[in-house]
């Protein structure tokens, strides 16, 4: 096997690879002794049909086979041989294969590049924490309290205002003609809740029972349904009953039927559960922070095919919402080479912070142990209620199902030891001041 570098520009590398004519007929050789001990020509005994014969039926299938195994074996013996840690897949294009002759290719690789992590002794960062006030717990338990809230017709003649629910019929049109999707019967609608288009539902405040209205509405310009966006409508609506809520009382008999001993109790499950999702808000903050310090304080060059790999995935979740009628706020008034700009400086981004998380984990000997794939394997498969059993199968069977698994609980466990080792305040703030913090990251 002759290597010639051709490329040596960055992270790019490229060689011409050739191999002998001598060494692939080698090959070739040997395929043809293994196969003629496993297959059956009629006229001959098991194992004694002339190389000849073999050649003939199955020469090119032979061929195939020796030129994948020979391109395999010596591009892997080229890398090996040289040191290289192959960023990616290595780009192969065969130049010249033929019976008798040498074969020749050209091997493109793009390597990884080397990382020098910073002290982290030397990084400083802050930890928010707040503790839910009394104000935050009274709130969540109200919201808990109207999602259990229950309805009851109203007798009386009287007009709908708002937090009143409406039993309605209703069919919409555009220009005189009924639309897909834009009938229903017996719908329970809670004026004030924003279910339904904007001005829907303020039309039927100051109705009654019995009445019959049009409501006319115009959809939103980003709408999910492109055929509806931006478009008038009205809407014929009958309303069938009245319905008002009945006052609950946030009692000891509230907190039972939810499972509870008494309200005390269930107001400090309330309190746990908020302390744990603030908890979750400030880990968020601090990696955050990390993040940006780690990449201020790196700046080693990213192959460039990981970036476009990146930036080709951040691209179509982009192209995805905008199927669905999103767009970023942040995007009006830029051109689309503009955005792309800015997306491909993240992927970028994204793609040196993975390579030194993931060089800190391997020089450290960050592991991830068995254990915490399966608890989140577990996790995964509880949101398919009723088919945990295939969703499991479906990730044991998919090892790059099971990594991307795996990769968020790495990535964790390598920010947790970087956290360790920096110089870290704490910080006391309110809940709201938190929550503000995370929402601006």
């Amino acid at each position: 096997m002759q290597v010639t570098e051709t490329l040596n520009d960055g992270l790019k590398r490229g060689y011409k690879v050739v191999v002998s004519a001598t060494d692939i007929a080698a090959k070739i050789e040997i395929e043809l002794d293994d196969l003629s001990k496993k297959v059956s020509l009629p006229g001959f005994r098991p194992g004694k049909a002339p190389k000849g014969v073999l050649k003939q039926r199955y020469g090119q299938s032979v061929m195939g086979d020796v030129l994948q195994r020979a391109v395999q074996d010596s591009s892997s013996q080229a890398i090996l041989e040289r040191g290289l840690k192959p960023a990616m897949q290595p780009q192969i294009e065969v130049v010249s294969f033929a019976e008798g002759k040498d074969l020749e290719y050209n091997l493109a690789i793009e390597v990884l590049p080397e990382i020098a992590p910073v002290d982290f002794k030397s990084l400083e960062l802050v930890r928010l924490k707040a503790e839910p006030g009394e104000a935050e717990i009274a709130k969540a338990l109200d919201s808990l309290a109207r999602s259990q809230k229950q309805t009851k017709k109203v007798e009386e003649k009287r007009a709908a205002k708002s937090g009143d629910t409406l039993v309605i019929d209703f069919e919409g049109f555009l220009d005189g003609v009924p639309f897909n999707g834009g009938k229903g019967s017996d719908h329970a609608l809670e004026l004030g809740s924003n279910q339904f288009v904007k001005g829907f539902e303020d039309q039927l405040i100051g109705k009654q029972a019995g009445d019959k209205c049009d409501v006319n509405i115009v959809f939103p310009e980003q709408y999910v349904n492109d055929t509806l966006a931006g478009k008038p409508a009205t809407f014929k609506v009958t309303i069938k009953e009245l319905r008002e809520a009945i006052p609950l009382v946030q009692d000891d008999e509230f907190a039972k039927s939810l499972g509870f001993d008494d309200l005390e109790t269930l107001k400090k499950a309330v309190k746990d559960q908020l302390g744990r999702e603030l908890a979750r808000h400030a880990r968020a903050k601090l990696k955050r922070q990390l993040l940006d310090k780690l990449a201020d304080a790196h700046s080693f060059p990213v192959p460039p095919g990981m970036v476009e790999a990146e930036f080709a995935q951040i691209w179509s979740q982009v192209e995805e919402e905008r199927k669905r009628g999103y767009e970023d706020p942040e995007h009006k008034g830029k051109t689309e080479d503009a955005i792309k700009a800015e997306y491909r400086t993240i992927s970028e981004r994204r793609v040196r912070l993975g390579l030194l998380l993931a060089e800190i984990g391997r020089v450290n000997n960050v592991q991830v142990a068995q254990e915490e794939v399966n608890r989140a394997l577990a996790d995964q498969a509880r949101r398919y209620p009723g088919q945990e059993r295939e969703i499991v199968e479906l990730y044991r069977k998919n090892p790059e199902a099971l990594a991307q698994l795996r990769a968020p609980i790495f990535e964790d466990k390598v920010i947790d030891f970087i956290v360790e080792l920096a110089k870290v305040t704490e910080k006391e703030v309110s809940s709201e001041e938190l929550t503000k913090e995370v929402e601006a990251a």
